[in-house]
């Protein structure tokens, strides 16, 4: 019989400098519940180091590996690579397009960028300002893919699943004012998830997003940003697949 492997994931835990003992339980809850944990994006509320301490010695609780990736708010004072180097450990992984194996399971990981979805896609044309802001969604795409490449070279038989901050589709960012969908996500990270065949892919940033849609092929994607779960009562503080 084929052996199941539990996964749990969240997002936009925003962990201030005053959360001291504020994550215990949902670390120790998901290391109880699941084999490995996500984090997608947004560790901290506004990238400073002192809330990446308390983030990691919170982690300490959790007694299985965990896979995160950086949001925007991490980004926010340019102290992101300081950020991740503070977090990561032998049990802490945070992915900045680089990918991992844990089992028979492997993880590719970006923070991603936005651009719009579908028909309404930024497109690399005009200022430079402009073009530089497709361009950071086309790099991380890129970026994905490679990762992604890497995981197909190294195994087989491997099911794959991908981390973002933000996401590759329209469906799960639904319920945020439309205005604002050029800055949520893009189409752009969907391609190498389709082309690659990856089982699944969990995202964040969207607070008031959808938790679930999909990409061609049945693919399935999750939002899994805090509020979203709040929100769709999901009864664990963490969203749980089996795989």
């Amino acid at each position: 019989m084929e052996q199941k492997t539990r996964i749990a994931a969240i997002a936009d835990i925003h962990v201030r400098e005053t959360d001291k003992g504020k994550w215990v339980d949902l670390f120790r809850e998901a290391s109880k519940q699941a084999d490995i944990l996500l984090i997608c994006g947004d560790l901290t509320n506004t990238g400073d180091e002192a809330e990446a301490d308390v983030l990691k010695e919170e982690l300490k609780t959790c007694a299985i590996p965990v896979i995160a990736v950086l949001g925007n708010h991490d980004h926010e004072k340019g102290r992101h690579k300081t950020i991740r180097q503070m977090i990561q450990s032998d049990t802490v992984h945070i992915l900045d397009g680089e990918a991992i194996a844990i089992g028979d399971v492997g993880f590719a990981g970006i923070k991603g960028f936005g651009g719009g979805f579908d028909n309404f896609m930024l497109s690399m044309f005009g200022e430079a300002a402009m073009k530089a802001f497709v361009q950071e969604a086309v790099n991380d795409a890129l970026s994905l893919d490679r990762a992604l490449a890497r995981l197909d070279q190294q195994y087989e038989n491997l099911k794959k699943i991908a981390l973002l901050h933000y996401s590759p589709i329209q469906e799960t960012v639904k319920g945020e004012p439309e205005p604002i969908y050029p800055f949520l996500g893009s189409s752009r990270l969907a391609e190498p998830l389709v082309r690659r065949r990856v089982m699944a892919v969990f995202h964040g940033h969207a607070h008031a997003g959808h938790l679930e849609g999909s990409l061609p092929g049945g693919i399935r994607v999750f939002n899994v940003a805090k509020p979203v779960l709040t929100k769709a009562a999901y009864p664990l503080p963490f969203y749980l697949l089996e795989i």
